[in-house]
């Protein structure tokens, strides 16, 4: 970033070379910001570009989910800015060419967060301490997180991003402190994002958009016509199965009948979140124009069990 522009990425299919921040300061002083934290992760022994990578995975999730957000008033602000007054029609583009630029402050902010020695006393308070319990919504490090990034009621959002990269971090840096280790390596360190949870660059998404608009229904890109919010909560339910058959690795302690309950709780309650997702690719997949009989097989059912389960479930509408 110089002189007020950000330089995009040249081999993204794009036809601009940079965005005009000049009306947005905030931007600019972020950068500014950047260099004391840079310095801060190398004191504490991190590579600053680690730091930098989780907290922009931490900042992106947010950036997807806020889509949805009513209280979120800053970034659609920014993203008008960065479109030169108004996305207008081209908003989708506009959420991909701009989404780094935009979320840089709060990216930052994060940043700091994350090294902040008082924050990770705040989280290892809200872990119960040497008295191990679930992170609560209401937990003081997701609400002073919020804070931070001047989003006071960001904070039970973020606590209850299960299989995110923030509660990631924060059940690595905890296990840490514990001492106690998952058998996989890289579970070990806080900084290491997961694939999975790593952002979409500017160019992949650009080339995805471009395939979904050439083809949004037919064959195998059905999942292109399913709308943004379906996706996110499919990717939610998912997300929250997960973490809960991960929490199971730890479930074999204390008396026989107490692991036995604590597994079959979650372990039904994992359950229940994959039937949920299930019904929701299935409602997906048929208002995105999949044939019934098709749905039924790769759900393994009848026909006239797809029917059953989801008779409740709203059709899209139009022929």
């Amino acid at each position: 970033m110089r002189h007020g522009r950000w330089q995009l990425d040249a081999d993204a299919d794009q036809e601009l070379e940079y965005l005009d921040l000049r009306s947005l300061p905030e931007i600019v002083a972020a950068q500014r910001r950047w260099a004391g934290v840079a310095r801060r992760a190398v004191r504490g022994g991190v590579e600053p570009e680690r730091v930098f990578v989780l907290a922009h995975a931490v900042v992106a999730r947010w950036w997807e989910q806020a889509l949805y957000w009513e209280e979120e008033k800053v970034w659609p602000r920014r993203l008008h800015q960065v479109a030169g007054g108004d996305a207008g029609g081209e908003l989708e583009r506009w959420r991909i060419v701009g989404r780094d630029a935009v979320v840089f402050p709060e990216v930052v902010a994060v940043a700091d967060a994350l090294l902040d020695p008082a924050m990770a006393q705040l989280m290892w308070a809200d872990s119960g301490a040497e008295r191990p319990r679930a992170l609560p919504a209401d937990g003081a490090f997701c609400r002073v997180l919020g804070e931070r990034v001047c989003r006071p009621w960001l904070g039970p959002v973020a606590a209850t991003d299960y299989g995110g990269p923030l509660i990631a971090w924060m059940g690595a840096v905890v296990r840490a402190r514990r001492g106690h280790h998952r058998p996989d390596p890289y579970a070990k360190d806080p900084w290491w994002v997961r694939q999975e949870l790593q952002p979409a660059t500017m160019a992949a998404q650009l080339r995805v958009r471009a395939k979904e608009k050439k083809a949004p229904g037919s064959g195998t890109n059905w999942r292109a016509a399913v709308p943004a919010e379906q996706r996110f909560l499919i990717t939610n339910l998912l997300d929250e199965a997960e973490e809960q058959v991960l929490l199971l690795r730890g479930a074999q302690v204390g008396p026989t009948a107490d692991a036995a309950r604590y597994l079959l709780e979650t372990l039904s309650r994992g359950t229940e979140l994959l039937d949920q997702a299930l019904v929701q690719i299935m409602a997906a997949a048929v208002n995105a124009r999949v044939e019934l009989e098709e749905v039924a097989r790769w759900a393994r059912l009848s026909p006239d069990e797809a029917v059953e389960i989801l008779g409740t479930y709203p059709a899209a509408d139009g022929p």
